[in-house]
C-alpha cells in the first residue's frame, strides 16, 4: 500500500526518518487546488494529442474531481511516505480508477508539474494582495477626504520641518501601496507564464499541445526552455520581494501611528478592538498590533533572504533544495495578507485629535519658510532671508513664544521691509493653501490627487 511509485529501480524502501525529513506534505497540501487543475489539464491535453483514449481521460478527469471533493470536505487521507501533494493525489487516484490513473503523468515530471502549481499560486498570491491593498487604499482615501483642511506638522530628521495636511500625509502613503500594487501585478506577470511540458529538464518525446493546455489553464505564454523553466523560481522571489517592500512601507506606517499614539503626540487614537492593555500597569493602552505588524517585516525579509541562499549555488536543472521556496513563499503570503488586513481594520477605526495637530504644527516653526519666502517675493535674495527668519526663530526660543506671536515692531528690529501683511503670509492653513503645485499640499490639489487616485483603484 505504501509502495512508492517511483520506487522501480531500488531493492529497500526508504528509511522512516529520510521519509519524514524528505516529505512535503505538511506544508504543500495547499497547493491541492493548483494540482488538480494542472492535473486535469494536462490530461485533456494528452487526449486531445490522442497520446491516451478518451476513456481514460475521462476517468482520470472524474477521479480527480471526486479526489477535490474529498480533500475540500477533509476527508481525504495524506500519507507521509507519498511525500508531497503531486504524489499524494496521484497514488489515491491510480488506487481509485486502477491502470487508467497510472496514464495521467505521461509527458510529465514533478518537476514541472511543481513548477506548474507554483507558477499558478503566485498569480492568485497577487491579486490575492492586490484586493486586500485596494481595500486599504480605499480607507486611506476616506481619511483624506475628511481632513483635506486637518492641519499638522509635516517632519525631516524626526523634526518639525512644515504644516501639511492629514490627507497629504494619507496619500503619500497610498503612492507607496500603488507602487506596491504595480509590483505585484509585475510579479503576476512573471509567474503567468507555463512550465508544463518542460517534463524533467529536456521537454518530452511526446507531442504535446503547450498552447491549448496553457489557454486551459489562463497563462498569457509558455516558458521557451525546458531547463530554465524547472529550475526557474525567479517569479517566487519576485513575488517575496514585492511583499517585503509592501510590509516595509507598512513598518513605516505603523512606526509613526505607534509615535502618534504617544501621549507626547497624542495624534491619534486607536479603536480598542485594535489594542491591548498591561498585565501590570492599570492605564496602559499599547499600540500592540502597529507593533506586530512592525515586528513581522523582519519575518518577511527572512523569507526572501532564505530563498536567495537556497539558488544561488544551484547548478541546472532542478535541485531538491527548491523544495524549500514552498515554506517561504506560503509564509510571506500568510504573513503579509493578515498584516495588511489587520492594518485596514486598525486605521480605519482610529480618531484623529485634529486640535493637537494643529497646535503642533504652530508651535514648531513650520511656517518658517513661508517667513522667508515673503522676503523673497519682496525681492530680498533667498539665503539673505532664511538669515533674517532664523534670526526670528531664534528670537521666538528666547521669548518662548510663535513667529504669529511676535509684534511688528520685533518683525521690523529684525529686517525693516515686514509689513502686516507677513501675518497673512504665515498663518499656518495659508502656509498649506498656497502649495498648488502638481504633488503639493493644498487641499484642492490633494482633493484632485484623491479623485485621481480613487479613479486608478476602480480601473484595477
Amino acid at each position: 500500500m505504501n509502495k512508492k511509485l517511483w520506487s522501480g529501480r531500488f531493492t529497500k524502501k526508504t528509511n522512516e526518518a529520510l521519509d519524514e525529513f524528505n516529505s512535503s506534505i505538511l506544508f504543500d497540501v495547499r497547493l491541492y487546488k493548483q494540482d488538480i487543475d494542472g492535473s486535469i489539464a494536462h490530461t485533456k491535453g494528452l487526449m486531445k494529442q490522442n497520446i491516451i483514449s478518451a476513456d481514460d481521460g475521462e476517468l482520470i478527469i472524474s477521479g480527480l474531481k471526486n479526489i477535490m471533493k474529498e480533500i475540500e470536505s477533509g476527508n481525504f487521507e495524506f500519507n507521509v511516505s507519498s511525500e508531497d501533494i503531486h504524489m499524494n493525489i496521484e497514488k489515491n487516484l491510480i488506487d481509485k480508477i486502477g491502470d487508467a490513473g497510472k496514464k495521467m503523468h505521461t509527458g510529465r515530471s514533478r518537476n514541472d508539474q511543481v513548477a506548474l502549481d507554483t507558477h499558478m499560486y503566485v498569480k492568485n498570491a497577487c491579486d490575492d494582495i492586490v484586493d486586500n491593498l485596494k481595500k486599504l487604499c480605499s480607507v486611506l482615501f476616506d481619511i483624506a477626504d475628511d481632513n483635506l483642511d486637518t492641519i499638522m506638522p509635516g517632519f525631516t530628521h524626526m523634526q518639525k520641518a512644515q504644516p501639511i495636511t492629514l490627507a497629504f500625509h494619507m496619500m503619500a502613503y497610498f503612492e507607496m501601496f500603488k507602487r506596491d500594487i504595480d509590483r505585484f501585478l509585475y510579479s503576476k506577470k512573471n509567474a503567468d507564464v507555463m512550465p508544463l511540458g518542460a517534463g524533467a529538464l529536456s521537454s518530452t518525446t511526446f507531442p504535446l499541445d503547450r498552447l491549448y493546455v496553457s489557454s486551459l489553464l489562463s497563462f498569457s505564454n509558455i516558458t521557451q526552455n525546458a531547463m530554465d523553466a524547472v529550475s526557474d523560481r525567479d517569479y517566487v522571489l519576485d513575488f517575496i520581494y514585492s511583499s517585503s517592500v509592501c510590509m516595509m512601507h507598512l513598518s513605516r506606517f505603523c512606526e509613526e501611528i505607534i509615535t502618534w499614539a504617544s501621549n507626547e503626540y497624542s495624534f491619534i487614537e486607536l479603536d480598542d478592538e485594535y489594542s491591548t492593555g498591561s498585565s501590570i500597569m492599570p492605564q496602559k493602552k499599547n499600540p500592540d498590533a502597529a507593533e506586530l505588524i512592525r515586528g513581522k517585516t523582519g519575518r518577511i525579509y527572512g523569507d526572501l533572504i532564505a530563498l536567495l541562499t537556497t539558488m544561488k549555488g544551484l547548478p541546472l536543472a532542478y535541485n531538491k533544495d527548491m523544495q524549500e521556496d514552498k515554506k517561504a513563499l506560503f509564509d510571506a503570503h500568510d504573513t503579509i495578507v493578515a498584516c495588511i488586513t489587520i492594518f485596514t481594520a486598525m486605521i480605519k477605526t482610529a480618531s484623529f485629535n485634529k486640535e493637537n495637530m494643529q497646535k503642533s504644527a504652530k508651535n514648531g516653526y513650520t511656517n518658517a519658510t513661508d517667513a522667508a519666502d515673503y522676503l523673497v517675493n519682496k525681492s530680498v535674495p533667498f539665503r539673505k532671508a532664511h538669515e533674517i527668519i532664523g534670526m526670528l526663530v531664534k528670537l521666538c526660543i528666547e521669548k518662548k513664544c510663535s513667529l504669529d506671536e511676535l509684534s511688528l515692531n520685533e518683525y521690523k528690529n529684525i529686517y525693516f521691509g515686514f509689513e502686516k501683511d507677513i501675518y497673512n503670509a504665515i498663518d499656518i492653513l495659508n502656509c498649506v493653501k498656497k502649495r498648488k503645485i502638481i504633488g503639493g499640499c493644498s487641499p484642492d490639489t490633494v482633493n484632485a490627487h484623491i479623485k485621481n487616485a480613487r479613479d486608478y483603484i476602480a480601473y484595477l
